[in-house]
């Protein structure tokens, strides 16, 4: 069971080669699981035991559904469909002597080493002129089309002492030699079956070929790309689909650009959950002060991947409080808020997994040593709801191939269908899971 659910997350992330594939292939999930689809831009009509969903700008998506009877809170969960990688420019074609090459520019705080000398394309989408408008196809050049090489040993004696890498220089990927000049409006156009003089626009990355891998002595690990955070994506999904009615609404968020800061149209600081929470209680008939309560009786796991300790190089981890792969889901914790997680957010996250059968694990950073951060603590600013900071144990973090455990995974998938099944009730200075 638990390696099949490690395989699926590898198809999804295979069919996943940028954030407007990874939106589509959850939306085309939804929909053959009976979700309604709903469009900002018009009005909605929901009604009780309803199951919804919405996408903004093509990378963000909140899909939800309303029980039979008035409900108490919102049990909520919030990932990221993006992850660090190599944006091509509007006009990307450059030569180099003999070759050609793309430029490119680096999107979120990546490390550029892991990406040299691996087969590489190009995915996203593309802005189509037509006679009914301008259209939004997705794109994906499914071959072995660039590669971004190494300076030789021979040439940078000091290589493996570490080199400095320059990003307009070091990093620009090799497309072909400089015969083949424009080529690269006649790729897109053939990937997105229109004319050149039709594409108005794109918005483009480079991914790895490489496929995910299960490995280790008792395949108890996986390899893969974009496991930071296609992993929780795919693991809330599963999780939310799997769960049962309950007393509450069940919320499945995922957010775009929260590599980048999250303050985007379609990121964790965007209006987008408070509007859908908004409107869905205004569809309802709920009040302003019955949806303010609501949200007081609410808890969301923001889901995000944690350092695990790493195996070459323990002396960066906090003794303590280091989590390992395998050995339970992460409870993230930081003093200056980088993480949301509070005292009651830990005690309502280790009764979810108790719930679920679970083991947890705790991270926080080595003191000396800033960490990242996250969604939850930006979301809560419009979303006031209280919630824990959580994810899957990782190695390589922000590297084009990540690694992570297939145990971890699986209990991943039953702390968020749990949480989607429970409640929070407040009375008497008490809190519990009902």
């Amino acid at each position: 069971m638990k390696k099949t659910l490690a395989k699926e997350l590898l198809q999804f992330i295979e069919k996943s080669p940028s954030t407007y594939h990874v939106i589509e292939n959850m939306r085309r999930r939804l929909l053959a699981s009976g979700y309604t689809e709903l469009e900002e831009n018009a009005r909605w009509s929901l009604v009780h035991g309803g199951k919804y969903f919405l996408t903004r700008g093509g990378t963000s998506c909140i899909a939800f559904r309303i029980p039979e009877e008035a409900a108490r809170g919102f049990m909520l969960t919030a990932s990221h469909s993006d992850s660090p990688s190599f944006k091509l420019k509007e006009n990307p074609e450059r030569a180099a002597g003999h070759y050609l090459q793309l430029s490119t520019e680096k999107y979120g705080g990546m490390l550029m080493a892991p990406w040299f000398d691996r087969p590489l394309s190009i995915a996203g989408r593309v802005l189509v002129d037509t006679e009914n408008g301008i259209e939004t196809r997705l794109v994906n050049i499914d071959r072995d089309l660039l590669i971004i090489p190494n300076l030789a040993i021979h040439m940078n004696r000091a290589a493996n002492d570490g080199v400095k890498l320059l990003a307009n220089i070091d990093t620009l990927p090799l497309l072909g030699s400089i015969e083949n000049r424009s080529c690269f409006l006649k790729l897109l156009s053939e990937a997105a079956v229109c004319g050149a003089e039709q594409i108005l626009g794109h918005d483009l990355t480079l991914y790895v070929r490489q496929p995910g891998a299960i490995f280790g002595a008792q395949e108890e690990y996986i390899a893969s790309p974009k496991l930071d955070d296609l992993a929780c994506v795919f693991a809330s999904l599963e999780g939310f689909l799997a769960s049962k009615p309950a007393s509450c609404v069940p919320v499945f968020c995922v957010f775009d650009n929260e590599e980048v800061g999250s303050a985007t149209r379609q990121g964790a600081a965007s209006t987008l959950l408070r509007d859908t929470l908004r409107r869905m209680a205004a569809s309802l008939g709920i009040t302003n002060g019955h949806l303010a309560r609501m949200l007081d009786e609410s808890f969301l796991l923001s889901c995000d991947n944690a350092h695990a300790q790493h195996p070459n190089h323990p002396e960066f981890a906090d003794p303590g409080n280091c989590p390992y792969l395998n050995e339970g889901v992460v409870l993230k914790f930081n003093a200056n808020q980088r993480y949301a997680t509070s005292g009651i957010a830990a005690a309502l996250y280790r009764k979810l997994c108790q719930g679920a059968c679970a083991k947890v694990q705790v991270y926080a950073n080595r003191s000396d040593i800033p960490g990242g951060s996250t969604l939850g603590s930006i979301a809560s600013t419009l979303v006031p709801v209280e919630m824990a900071d959580i994810g899957l144990p990782q190695l390589a973090m922000h590297s084009c191939y990540e690694t992570a455990g297939v145990s971890d995974l699986f209990d991943l998938v039953n702390i968020c269908r749990t949480l989607f099944e429970s409640g929070v009730e407040k009375s008497g200075g008490l809190i519990r899971l009902v």
